[in-house]
């Protein structure tokens, strides 16, 4: 791939009229008079512009604005950003292991979420936590990009870290010794009610299907019933390790995948090259919008060949390949080179990418996709993802948790309500069963309540551009009775959302404080105890006649 890159630039470097000379392919011409227009353009710039050029900037932009053009994965990487990409390919990256964010109060960047078993939270560092410095370097004032550049470096480094602890009002100070970080690709997974396993699957990272193989065959000496695999906000990742764990569920020298590109080098067939563990086994497998790439290989794949039920809404859509190619200086482009078709001969691309009228984009509408049929008949579409046999919204977040979880106005009433319960509570329940009390939650909404909480009121701004519309069209004066009216039963009322929201947000505040005890295992096996997605899988995958009949074609 390299020497054939090699060559291709090496045309293009050619003279322009040795190339038109020489040649007839009018795109190789093409090819070459652009890059030449754009080195005389910044070399008279550098020559003559009125102040000193910055090239990695300069360039920089224009390097950027060409691929901008194209589709959203294909990215450069100039040397100091090659990292960046190796995290994100590989699922590691040398650190702490920890998420840190900003508390909108005070100002000062936050431990907000320690991963388990990482330095860290070996360390001691807790929820809450106020990072003052990190060595000799202030991170006062600092936000939350500078810190967590200053968290990171290279494995085996040690820092020193001073913070202070907001329930004990204690400053302290923790050495820690960076290491090579992997994100939890499988972060729960367990038996559930009635012999149903569950396995919320993260990534698709190197290797990633050995652990998904040895939890499954567990699973089934404990007398596993059926299957429910979680891929929601699962972006993706190889996708060979899709192709080994489809593969533990459908028979040997099936093909799932052709990835087809311009070059032959691009095209390729991933087959399934071992016996499977299980084929008859009831799975679920639950997605939303965030399930991508390999993730789509994976429910696509099981839809095509009647092997799963796919629940949830619609995926992402991302029908494309990218593979990394050194760049010159240490650099690397993330180049997107395939498109892959999973077993119907779909690809579910979701949007089309045109370059005749500088690069812009488009959804495929439905009107223009195009019908395929899985093993058994059923009939799918490309062009929109993998839309789910069984579509099911989840529970959307009431407006004023999302605003109490964000930090609103600078008031940090809910996460200071979390460090005092965690301060009080050396020890909770299991992530199964632990719940707040009412009176917890009274406390909680007392607490709101004084600090005079405030948040946009969306019925309110409904209201308001509703006058506008009227005043402009001339309606408002006749209406004016009705609006007041309106207006005095959509007033604000906290106390009242609160209460009309108890259960949403007694649940964001439980699953944040569980988390903060049994880290992300233990948010994820508490959260789906409310999860409405995943009540309809357990409901479903106990019903065997309803769970056939949504694997075979409709009748007409």
């Amino acid at each position: 791939m390299k020497k054939l890159l090699l060559a291709i630039f090496m045309v293009a470097a050619l003279p322009v009229a040795a190339q038109k000379g020489t040649s007839g392919d009018n795109h190789a011409f093409e090819v070459s008079k652009n890059m030449e227009i754009f080195t005389d353009i910044y070399k008279y710039l550098d020559l003559m512009y009125v102040d000193t050029l910055n090239a990695n900037e300069v360039i920089g932009n224009g390097i950027n604005a060409m691929l901008k053009s194209l589709d959203p994965y294909t990215e450069y990487y100039p040397e100091n950003k090659v990292a960046d990409l190796k995290q994100l390919l590989t699922g590691k990256y040398a650190g702490v292991g920890a998420i840190v964010r900003l508390n909108n109060q005070n100002h000062y960047i936050i431990i907000d979420e320690p991963y388990e078993g990482m330095p860290a939270a070996l360390a001691g560092l807790k929820k809450g936590d106020e990072i003052l410095s990190i060595d000799d370097s202030s991170m006062v004032g600092k936000d939350v990009q500078y810190v967590s550049d200053h968290l990171r470096g290279d494995p085996g480094t040690s820092f020193l870290i001073k913070i202070r602890r907001p329930s004990t009002g204690k400053t302290m100070k923790f050495k820690i010794v960076r290491k090579s970080v992997q994100m939890p690709f499988l972060p729960y997974y367990g038996m559930q009610a009635n012999g149903i396993a569950y396995m919320n699957l993260s990534s698709f990272t190197d290797q990633c299907s050995k652990d998904v193989r040895r939890v499954f065959i567990d699973f089934r000496k404990q007398g596993a019933k059926g299957l429910i695999l979680d891929l929601r906000n699962n972006g993706g990742g190889s996708l060979q390790e899709a192709v080994n764990i489809i593969n533990m569920f459908v028979p040997k020298d099936m093909t799932l995948v052709k990835t087809i590109g311009k070059l032959k080098q691009a095209n390729h067939d991933y087959k399934t090259t071992v016996e499977p563990i299980d084929t008859v086994m009831p799975i679920i497998v639950l997605v939303n919008g965030n399930t991508a790439s390999a993730s789509e290989i994976t429910c696509g794949s099981l839809q095509d060949l009647d092997r799963a039920v796919i629940l949830g809404t619609r995926t992402y859509g991302k029908g494309l390949v990218q593979m990394p190619v050194d760049i010159a200086y240490n650099g690397q482009l993330k180049l997107t080179t395939a498109k892959y078709y999973i077993p119907s001969g779909r690809c579910i691309q979701a949007i089309n990418y045109k370059h005749a009228n500088g690069g812009y984009t488009e959804h495929v509408p439905d009107s223009l996709t195009h019908v395929f049929h899985t093993l058994h008949g059923r009939i799918v579409r490309d062009g929109g993802g993998i839309q789910p046999d069984v579509v099911l919204e989840p529970d959307s977040l009431p407006n004023i948790a999302f605003y109490l979880a964000a930090g609103r106005d600078s008031n940090e009433v809910l996460l200071n309500y979390e460090l005092d319960y965690i301060a009080r509570h050396p020890a909770i329940a299991s992530p199964d069963k632990f719940q707040l009390s009412d009176a917890d939650y009274e406390d909680f909404k007392q607490r709101v309540l004084k600090c005079h909480f405030t948040y946009d009121h969306e019925t309110e701004n409904y209201l308001k551009n509703l006058e506008k519309l009227a005043k402009f069209e001339g309606y408002y004066n006749d209406a004016q009775p009705e609006f007041t009216a309106l207006e005095k039963k959509l007033k604000h009322n906290v106390a009242k959302d609160l209460d009309f929201n108890k259960a949403a947000i007694k649940n964001l505040i439980e699953n944040d404080i569980v988390t903060a005890y049994y880290y992300q295992r233990g948010g994820i096996e508490n959260a789906i105890h409310t999860d409405k997605q995943m009540a309809a899988a357990m409901k479903l995958i106990q019903n065997p006649t309803e769970y056939k009949k949504l694997l075979q074609p409709k009748k007409k």
